[in-house]
């Protein structure tokens, strides 16, 4: 009975409030044009790890979660009915920028689309895209989604192997590569896919011509003969209750995971996130530079924009090598969502920058960084509010002599939103940015979570804190201990449908009640804003029998001491606790750890009387001022431990930092299983 009065309900025209587009108020008639019907196929269970089979929504009765559910489809014929001549994506072209608009943009993914199903693709099977961010990623992700397909990103660092266990997990009908280089990945293992049907190089021509493997141009002539009825009607055959996309997690406890969204978790937490930070429709634009496979980087450039009808401008693809400061630069974004080390290389270039200042110019700038930070948080370290009666005397004067043209010089003058996620961020960099008046707003979630649970934004922050649940969600914490750490369950629309072929890990993930739970331990403040705390399956316990959090412990040792730049905490079933340390060197174009110090680690050692500028030296020499340095901080950490156990015994610097290449951390950055970001 349940299943059936909520299905009908929400087969219904849309005419009430709660409905994330239409204005009319309750009982109102709303114009033909804006009428839609939201397709809910009936379902017993919150989860499932088949392709084809629906979820049951985790639908509020009333207010925030009650929202119609939509379709991608929806969504998008929403954004383009209401805004359909404002630019969408914006890219570079010989040096020069070029624009789509929504309309242009919608017809260029029914085009992919009608393609897609001229190759065979079938419904509920995958098209795998493999490249850097561009708007035939986004074109070839909506149109497969559109045509009924499933669509799936893969981190352009991965291996054939890693790139095939993808393919062939999700039965991909059709590959999309960006240039020769990763098309060679996948015609490697092409004949080990059962299932693959065709290839799509969209940058370059093919430098050789190989059956069934096609450019971008090429494909998109391939559905001109295919009716619009016969799209059409796939598009209306789809529920928002079904799954369209895949996002593979980072497999740090063996094969990665499919966690299948539907088109109500994408549709949904766009809505949410972005109605929780208050954006505003057809006024935001963002830079799109992040891995498109991470769920942070299709939320925020793809799915979000959509919903507000925002422009997606796209970097360079070596934007992460240098070229991104020119592009916030050319774009200035209203929002930016940065990775902890996209901020501390900023403020590694920034500092570096002001070393060489003139005395005056670096008294200055010391004197509106502290103005900045009192600025931002008044009385109260921990706590930020930017609507304040007051500003510290000084301000207007450090404002225009520092701050605006900080903003200006990183692209950021017209930015209102700087996110950090996908990592833990130092207190560190959060205060340098505090002090030039850039506030750094934390996000917290998982691929399973379809990207963001809780949300910072302008009017809710607090430092090191990931903030407060999105508007329609629910965080609780399970078997909270004395301090009020408990792991941190999620709850909400947006909570993934499963894991693709593993009803075993789907079931160790979600409950029974649908919540989701994260393995991560965390605990609320009074407001109600949310720390993280660590991990469950991190917890160290001692050989004593007490139990030991590692990541409170690793990051006060990173903040004591800043030329750390990994701490990792040893000691389960030992008698004491020991530390590995690593500093912070310079990173090559692979992502590789250098010997070359970084800047503020050379500053570091300044500070303390060292010269030399390669970890190498300081580990051979066992540098006396440095380890003397390291060891005060470590002092300085074992005072605030509740219990001797908890006491760091020992410690070692390792000859070089943690790398993907070199087995320390996880394959697919910046994703890590279940991590923050």
């Amino acid at each position: 009975m349940e299943l059936t009065s909520q299905t009908a309900a929400l087969r219904s025209p849309c005419n009430f409030m709660a409905c994330s587009f239409c204005s009319a108020p309750t009982g109102e008639a709303v114009p033909t044009s804006r009428q839609h019907e939201a397709s809910v196929k009936p379902a017993e269970r919150f989860w499932t790890s088949v392709r084809d089979q629906p979820v049951k929504l985790r639908l509020s009765e009333s207010g925030p979660g009650s929202e119609m559910p939509l379709t991608v489809h929806q969504m998008f014929q929403e954004t383009v009915d209401q805004y359909g001549d404002n630019p969408a994506l914006c890219w570079k072209a010989a040096g020069q920028w070029q624009s789509m608009t929504f309309k242009e943009y919608m017809q260029q993914c029914r085009m992919a689309a009608k393609s897609f199903l001229q190759l065979g693709l079938e419904r509920f099977h995958g098209v795998c895209i493999l490249g850097f961010n561009s708007p035939e990623w986004f074109i070839a992700d909506i149109g497969c989604i559109l045509a009924g397909g499933l669509a799936v990103g893969i981190y352009t660092t991965n291996s054939p192997e890693a790139c095939h266990y993808v393919a062939d997990n999700c039965q991909a009908n059709v590959l999309v590569v960006e240039n020769h280089k990763q098309l060679l990945k996948i015609l490697k293992v092409k004949d080990q896919l059962p299932h693959l049907k065709a290839i799509v190089q969209y940058k370059d021509e093919l430098e050789q011509k190989m059956d069934n493997v096609y450019t971008w141009a090429d494909f998109m002539k391939l559905g001109q003969d295919v009716p619009d009825r016969r799209l059409d009607a796939v598009i209306k055959s789809q529920s928002a209750n079904e799954c369209c996309t895949l996002i593979y997690t980072s497999g740090t406890t063996g094969n990665p995971k499919g966690v299948m969204l539907s088109h109500d978790n994408i549709t949904w937490i766009s809505n949410a996130a972005g109605s929780t930070i208050n954006l505003r429709m057809a006024e935001e634009s963002v830079v799109s530079y992040l891995p498109l496979s991470h769920v942070a980087a299709q939320v925020n450039d793809m799915w979000t924009c959509m919903r507000f009808a925002g422009t997606t401008s796209f970097a360079q693809p070596d934007a992460l090598k240098g070229s991104l400061g020119e592009t916030l630069r050319e774009v200035r974004p209203t929002s930016f969502l940065g990775v902890p080390r996209v901020w501390e290389k900023m403020q590694e270039t920034m500092k570096s920058i002001g070393a060489k200042s003139s005395f005056m110019r670096k008294r200055i700038a010391d004197w509106a960084k502290a103005i900045g930070l009192q600025a931002i948080t008044g009385s109260c370290p921990t706590y930020y509010n930017p609507i304040i009666d007051t500003v510290p005397w000084g301000f207007m004067v450090a404002n225009n002599l520092v701050f605006r043209k900080v903003r200006a010089a990183l692209g950021l003058d017209r930015c209102r939103s700087c996110f950090t996620g996908a990592a833990p961020i130092t207190k560190d960099t959060l205060e340098y940015f505090m002090s030039l008046y850039i506030p750094l707003f934390e996000l917290y979630g998982m691929s399973e979570s379809t990207g963001p649970h809780t949300v910072s934004w302008e009017q809710g922050h607090r430092i090191m804190s990931c903030g407060k649940v999105v508007n329609g969600g629910k965080t609780k914490l399970d078997k909270p201990d004395n301090d009020g750490n408990g792991e941190i369950c999620f709850y909400g629309r947006h909570v993934f449908m499963g894991y693709l072929n593993m009803p075993d890990k789907t079931e160790d993930a979600l409950d029974s009640d649908g919540w989701l739970h994260s393995g991560d331990l965390g605990k609320h403040d009074c407001d109600g804003f949310l720390f993280i705390t660590g991990r469950i399956k991190e917890l160290i316990i001692t050989a004593g029998g007490e139990n030991v959090a590692p990541v409170p412990i690793e990051d006060s040792v990173k903040e004591e001491v800043s030329i750390i730049s990994n701490a990792m905490l040893v000691g389960d079933k030992r008698k004491f606790l020991s530390m590995f340390l690593t500093l912070k060197c310079v990173v090559d174009d692979s992502g590789d750890p250098t010997d070359e110090l970084t800047p503020l680690a050379i500053e570091f050692c300044q500070q303390h009387g060292v010269t030399t500028t390669k970890v190498s030296d300081i580990i051979g020499n066992k540098e006396p001022a440095i380890y003397k340095a390291i060891q005060e901080g470590v002092d300085r950490v074992n005072t605030k431990a509740t219990s001797n156990a908890q006491k760091i015994q020992k410690w070692k610097i390792l000859p070089q930092d943690f790398s993907i290449s070199g087995g320390e951390l996880d394959h697919c950055w910046p994703c890590v299983d279940g991590i923050w970001y």
